[in-house]
């Protein structure tokens, strides 16, 4: 059974189609990478699956669980319970574009947070996860500095680890080297590098080429809210097929395309 199963998702703003019947599946321990233009449907795609996004039709399953809604007897879709939705949500980490850590707390309280408040774990085994995860990521030695002490890559890993606190199954990586400066990219990238060596089962929306090529063991290209062309890294970036994933390629890489 596939970790993640997405089918049909259709998901409006208005009278604006952001996403038109998006479906694929990724496997435990796969990482998917998903390149596009900005308002392809992408960041869409992953709140949904995240559930922060109501969705208006189409179903979502992670780990065979529906995220969202049920059926009832007459097959019709029925809301779950947000305290329902809110446990789901617990297995799908996300880490955004922007680092949201709470500045008025320490690095290994801000780690400790979700395990805390969200699933009762004691103080001193939530404090010893947390030093474990920012060895993860690099960070042990920073742990009891402010957020405003960090540079903006320290942050982001600080908000990788928060995320892996909880333990979840699957984690969506929305943009998250965007907001970082060069120089700092490459730091967040080897945390997520490190974690698919470990085998776990990521989304990754980013426009790092070569990040996609070395880490995704599958690419999808979405455009105008419907997935254009999937495949492996060298089927995609080496030989794309639709004109305008060519179009993308030449934009951000060029040097992908076939000669």
């Amino acid at each position: 059974m596939p970790m993640i199963e997405v089918r049909n998702l259709r998901k409006s703003f208005g009278v604006l189609d952001v996403l038109k019947g998006v479906s694929f599946e990724v496997e435990k321990g796969e990482v998917v990478v998903v390149l596009g233009p900005s308002g392809s449907g992408k960041s869409t795609m992953l709140r949904c699956i995240n559930h922060l996004e109501d969705y208006e039709s189409g179903e979502i399953l992670v780990d065979g669980a529906v995220i969202g809604y049920s059926t009832d007897d007459q097959c019709r879709r029925v809301a779950r319970p947000e305290a329902v939705n809110a446990k789901l949500r617990e297995q799908v980490g996300m880490v955004f574009q922007s680092f949201n850590l709470f500045p008025h707390r320490t690095v290994i309280e801000n780690v400790m947070m979700g395990p805390v408040h969200v699933q009762g774990v004691g103080r001193g085994e939530a404090r010893e996860l947390a030093r474990v995860l920012l060895s993860k990521v690099g960070l042990a030695s920073k742990a009891e500095e402010y957020p405003s002490k960090l540079s903006g890559g320290q942050q982001q890993r600080v908000a990788i680890a928060r995320a892996l606190a909880m333990n979840p199954k699957v984690m969506l990586f929305d943009e998250v080297t965007s907001a970082l400066d060069p120089e700092l990219v490459a730091e967040v990238l080897r945390v997520i590098r490190q974690l698919a060596l470990d085998g776990m089962t990521m989304i990754i929306v980013t426009h790092e080429i070569h990040f996609a090529r070395d880490v995704g063991d599958r690419i999808i290209f979405m455009d105008g809210g419907v997935i254009v062309e999937q495949g492996t890294p060298s089927q995609i970036l080496a030989n794309p097929s639709a004109e305008r994933l060519k179009l993308f390629l030449r934009r951000y890489q060029g040097d992908y395309l076939a000669a």
